[in-house]
């Protein structure tokens, strides 16, 4: 069994290719494309941590572009792995239905906070793995008063649609603090 980490496919969510500029002409592509590079990496038998807004839920009449019909069940039946959903805050209408709303894990030697928001990383934790800022960073580091912590957002824009592995996430982590401290 292996881990991987991910988060904001939106799938169902057409105008999110023109929100964040990602590569794909229909929703269809960009649906087949995240469900094959999840199942490329992911076996049946692997766990998901999906960091938030798994898919976007249009309620019948909605607005158009924002979100299909199809409940998360409908893409999950496609996609290996047992997931553990973290809210996002698109989580309220998709039908994922999680009640977490950070998740705290000790994986490599290392106490990771799990949450969908930057905004609600932990300085008690040496890593905190984040989504919901789509393509704008991979890594930061953000201040709280005279503590940091680093960010790593998992999230598909930044990965080339794929779900990564700890030792991804950690060789970028590293890449990135070597950078600063030059």
């Amino acid at each position: 069994m292996n881990y991987f980490w991910t988060a904001d496919a939106h799938l169902g969510h057409a105008n999110i290719i023109k929100y964040c500029g990602r590569p794909f002409r229909t929703l269809e592509e960009m649906n087949d494309t995240i469900i094959e590079n999840h199942n490329k990496r992911v076996k049946p038998g692997d766990t998901v941590f999906y960091l938030g807004d798994f898919c976007f839920r249009n309620s019948p009449g909605g607005k158009k572009g924002e979100g299909e019909i199809q409940r998360a069940d409908y893409y999950l039946k496609k996609m290996n792995g047992n997931f553990i959903f973290i809210k996002g805050n698109h989580d309220k209408n998709n039908s994922v239905k999680t009640i977490i709303e950070r998740l705290i894990i000790n994986h490599g030697g290392f106490r990771i906070n799990l949450v969908h928001n930057p905004e609600f990383a932990n300085i008690n934790y040496d890593l905190n793995l984040v989504g919901h800022v789509h393509q704008l960073w991979k890594t930061k580091r953000v201040i709280k008063g005279m503590s940091f912590t680093d960010c790593i957002n998992v999230g598909v824009d930044v990965w080339k649609f794929f779900p990564v592995n700890f030792d991804e996430i950690i060789s970028e982590w590293r890449k990135w603090k070597k950078s600063i401290i030059q």
